[in-house]
């Protein structure tokens, strides 16, 4: 009987980590379970990202993760700290990073959503691609959507921080200049694009922790696939 595509494309998988005896357990799995494990896989890990990352503390402790003052603010705190008035700043760093976390409940339907509409073509890219395959996904399908969600989040956080405002008023100038990133001209545009880069990197972990200890997961399905 033909192999089909998605079983190939984790038999190669198996065959490239050097597990044989997942390859011939993937000799069985059908192009339906393929799909169904992948879009179970996304979906358990989007839960586990977001719910992880949405925690107190889940940016600000988590050094994988943690959103540091933009250079600009890095630089100037240095100078203030000499001065004994860095206190502003450690409390704006603080800010940001709960920003962060605030936002991601903003983020479980959107990945839910892409993972449910996923196409063949994606199911067929995710399981042939790279490292780097399931946070290509879910830029390419949900990080506008994502930015929109979680910026007004971020600036009302922000917003209770005089020196965020500051810093605003500040940059937003330079940039006119051509002074510093134009993306990072408003501090909550900087706290949104670091905070989706955590997302996606806790993500595509997540979804490599699930791999890795598929029985973990009590999933049935998950074991067949990924069990060996």
């Amino acid at each position: 009987m033909r192999r089909n595509l998605f079983s190939a494309c984790l038999l190669a998988t198996a065959i490239a980590m050097g597990n044989a005896a997942l390859a011939l357990d993937l000799a069985d799995v059908s192009q339906g379970e393929a799909t169904s494990g992948l879009k179970e896989t996304l979906t358990r890990a989007s839960s586990a990202a977001v719910s992880k990352l949405g925690a107190a503390d889940g940016f600000l402790n988590n050094p994988r993760v943690h959103i540091p003052l933009p250079d600009g603010l890095k630089q100037a705190k240095s100078a203030m700290k000499l001065l004994g008035k860095g206190d502003q700043f450690d409390q704006l760093e603080v800010s940001i990073n709960r920003a962060a976390e605030a936002a991601m409940p903003e983020a479980r339907k959107l990945l839910i959503d892409a993972v449910k509409n996923m196409s063949v073509q994606d199911a067929k890219g995710i399981l042939s691609g790279g490292d780097d395959a399931v946070t290509q996904f879910f830029r390419s399908k949900t990080e506008v959507a994502l930015g929109q969600k979680f910026l007004p989040v971020v600036k009302n956080a922000t917003d209770r921080v005089g020196l965020a405002q500051q810093y605003n008023k500040l940059a937003d100038q330079a940039a006119s200049f051509g002074v510093g990133k134009k993306e990072d001209g408003k501090i909550e545009n900087y706290v949104t694009r670091k905070a989706l880069d955590g997302l996606f990197l806790t993500l595509a972990e997540e979804e490599k922790a699930i791999r890795q200890d598929p029985v973990g997961t009590g999933s049935n399905l998950l074991k067949k696939i990924f069990g060996g």
